[in-house]
């Protein structure tokens, strides 16, 4: 059938259309936070693939692609109208034999993804907004109707309370993390690897609907990878502001961030600090590890020769904190596709260590909790092949009436314990400031 595509009315701030939605089947958000182009909403997929430790070990991104089909031809200005859309978390690498059974019990399934006929796509640059299908489903021109009555609404939406109950806790004291580091430290000095990844878990109890807390979440820490998913016994409010990997037009890019800032409200303290990090010799030295761990890592589905690294060190600056961020970037071979390069580069470098395989063994040996979706990656694959998926940090993960959430660094040889621990603090301080205005208790 032919592309469909219908203007609507242009908003600035995506959220009312995407409350309109939001308790459609399966609704997800790709949410800008007004700092990339643009806003995707989708819902009420054909059909949903999911996978926990009880699944067939088949290779879930063969699945994924199966189910994608052949090709469609890309459509100028709109980055996705149907495909692929949802998460792969972290510990889907034990389907990927990276990583062996290990601590805990997986709390719900490593990989959920819905095939979507249909988006509602707000460009920010071109103040347009379009519902857009490739209509590859017989059904899909009764959904369109239905998807525009939905959004055919008052311009104000109610959302449900959301209320946090108790104090938050950490999986770690800083006695025990203390402990844990000093075991990096001693696998650092023996060689295993440059670099280790070490993060703390938070969990409180919750109720209600998780919409309110993450429009809070994106008023304080507004991300440009960010996302919001009403999925089967799960909510994922996310304020990523790492790009894990992008296919467009043949070419793939990485944007690892290694190396972090607090914010100061103080203007020139402010700077200091985003100079400090900018010229700090250890966070280059560990932003320049993950660079060559990702290069590699697209060399496998990339032209030989093609992969560079335009951009180094670039100071990015976001509500809480300053990022240190690179840009790889390479040419897809003919004989492999988005999903080609997300198998090879998954998990993301910057949130394991170097080198990735022996940093993860020592990650499931010295972290309390299996990471779930924290470390694996929010994104899309569309029917004409483009994807953009991100890191999943800075992320409240609500299930099972608690929401629990994960910040961690990356330590190497030189790295201080005190102020590693404090990093993960920062990283994690929006999550504790929406879970404060619930009511969670310091």
């Amino acid at each position: 059938m032919s592309f469909y595509s219908v203007d609507l009315a242009y908003r600035s701030d995506a959220f009312q259309y995407f409350a309109s939605l939001s308790n459609l089947p399966w609704a997800a958000w790709l949410d800008s936070g007004g700092l990339d182009r643009y806003d995707i909403m989708t819902a009420m997929p054909q059909t949903t693939l999911m996978l926990d430790d009880e699944s067939s070990p088949d290779d879930p991104f063969a699945l994924i692609r199966d189910e994608l089909g052949d090709l469609v031809e890309p459509v100028d200005n709109v980055p996705f109208a149907g495909g692929a859309l949802g998460y792969w978390g972290y510990d889907l690498a034990r389907h990927m034999k990276m990583l062996p059974d290990g601590a805990g019990e997986t709390e719900m399934p490593v990989m959920m993804i819905g095939i979507y006929d249909w988006a509602l796509v707000l460009d920010h640059e071109r103040q347009t907004a379009r519902l857009v299908s490739h209509q590859r489903y017989s059904d899909t021109a009764a959904l369109l109707k239905k998807i525009l009555l939905c959004l055919d609404i008052p311009e104000k939406h109610q959302v449900d309370t959301f209320q946090v109950h108790g104090k938050i806790q950490s999986n770690y004291t800083y006695q025990h993390y203390a402990e844990a580091f000093s075991q990096v430290q001693a696998y650092l000095k023996a060689g295993d690897c440059y670099q280790i990844n070490l993060a703390q878990r938070f969990s409180v109890a919750a109720s209600g609907g998780a919409l309110e807390a993450y429009q809070n979440l994106r008023k304080l820490s507004p991300a440009p990878y960010a996302a919001y998913f009403n999925f089967p016994d799960l909510n994922v409010m996310c304020a990523s502001p790492e790009r894990f990997l992008r296919v467009s037009k043949g070419w793939v890019e990485t944007r690892p961030i290694k190396g972090t800032r607090p914010r100061s409200e103080d203007a020139t303290e402010d700077r200091q600090l985003a100079d400090e990090l900018k010229q700090h010799t250890k966070d280059r030295a560990e932003n320049l590890m993950i660079v060559d761990l990702l290069r590699n890592d697209l060399g496998k589905s990339c032209v030989p020769g093609s992969v560079r690294v335009p951009e180094l060190f670039k100071v990015e600056s976001y509500a809480n904190v300053h990022h240190l961020v690179s840009t790889v970037e390479g040419k897809l071979a003919d004989d492999h596709d988005a999903l080609n390069v997300l198998q090879d580069c998954f998990p993301g470098g910057s949130v394991t260590g170097a080198p990735k395989h022996r940093a993860m063994q020592i990650i499931e040996q010295l972290e309390p909790d299996q990471r779930g979706i924290y470390c694996g990656s929010i994104g899309y694959v569309g029917f004409d092949g483009d994807m953009d998926s991100n890191i999943v940090i800075r992320t409240l993960i609500y299930s099972g009436n608690e929401v629990h959430y994960s910040a961690g660094g990356g330590i190497v040889a030189d790295s201080n314990v005190e102020s590693e621990y404090q990093e993960t603090l920062d990283k994690a301080s929006a999550m504790f400031e929406v879970l404060k205005m619930h009511g969670a208790q310091s």
